[in-house]
This record gives structure tokens, sequence and C-alpha cells, in this order.
């Protein structure tokens, strides 16, 4: 829901969302479904002549691959982004974990990133590079990039992150103004 605030002058909504999706982690979900499929047919039906120890390795080891993949292919299919008055909150997946909530009193500012892609953090998913920052990469394309007043960054893919990067700074201008004293 994309509300205005009676009388104010930036045609900003109280609350503003977006989301960004790769529909690709589905496929890699199925390949995880398919290894916990495999680890659970094994288990139940199996003419394993190899001894026990070997049956219960290749179960447990197809069971896990499984689990691994399918969840953590399913944690980042969509990132969902939240900005209102008092923070930002980026959510994860299905379930919304991984979580962040940035109050935007730790925001120094926000940038837009037109060309953010997997390969330049190492892959999809809550990413850390140490000479880039933390990030939250679900697809290539535009995404923002939040600087930290403790000199840390935070980007996040996120369809029509231009908007976003607007709504930041609106939200920020009467905090940066200048010292009360």
């Amino acid at each position: 829901m994309r509300d205005h605030r009676p009388g104010e002058n930036a045609p900003h909504p109280e609350v503003w969302t977006g989301r960004a999706t790769n529909r690709a982690q589905w496929l890699l979900a199925l390949a995880g479904a398919a290894c916990l499929a495999l680890g659970i047919e094994l288990a139940v039906d199996s003419a394993w002549t190899s001894g026990v120890t070997a049956l219960v390795m290749a179960v447990v080891g197809c069971i896990a691959a499984g689990l691994l993949v399918l969840f953590g292919t399913l944690a980042f299919v969509h990132v969902a982004l939240k900005v209102d008055r008092e923070c930002l909150e980026v959510r994860c997946g299905h379930i919304g974990v991984p979580r962040r909530r940035i109050p935007l009193s730790q925001v120094a500012g926000a940038e837009f990133a037109p060309h953010v892609t997997p390969r330049h953090w190492g892959g999809w998913g809550y990413r850390w590079r140490p000479e880039k920052g933390t990030a939250v990469v679900v697809r290539r394309g535009e995404g923002l990039v939040l600087r930290l007043w403790d000199g840390h960054t935070f980007t996040i893919t996120v369809d029509d992150a231009e908007t976003a990067v607007r709504v930041i700074k609106d939200r920020l201008r009467p905090r940066t103004s200048g010292p009360v004293r």
C-alpha cells in the first residue's frame, strides 16, 4: 500500500515496498528436492549390497545435500524491501529469513546501482566481501547501495531501486541538515 501523508510536499509514500525475484532459483530448488527424494528412495527401497555403512552414508548425504540446496535456494527466491519513516527492512524468501532491519538513523546515504551482478558478489544470496561490504543479491540488475555511518555499505537488488533511493534520501534529509545546538 502506498499512501501519501496529507499536506506532504514530496510525492513519497508513508511505507515504500519493493521486491526482486529470481525464478531460476526454483530450478535449483527442484534439484535439491530431487536429491532429497533420492535419499528417501535409497532409505526405503534399497538393494544396496555394499553394507549398511555405505547405505547410511549415501542416504544421509543425499538428504543433507537435498535439504541444504532446497532451503538455501528457497531462502533467496526473492527479496522484499520495506522503507518506513524509521527504518529499512530487508526480508528474504517466503519465510522472511534472513532478515535485516536498519534504522534510518544509521544510514548516511543511498545510491542507485544500475548493474548489480551475482558474479561481483560471489553468487546469489546474503553476501559479504571485505572490500565491498554486505549485500542481498537475488538477481542481476538494478539495486541500491546504502552507506552506513559506521563506514560499511549494504547493497540490495530490488526492482524500482531509483524510487527506493529517492524515498530513502527524502527520509534522511531532516536528519542530515546539520547539528542542533
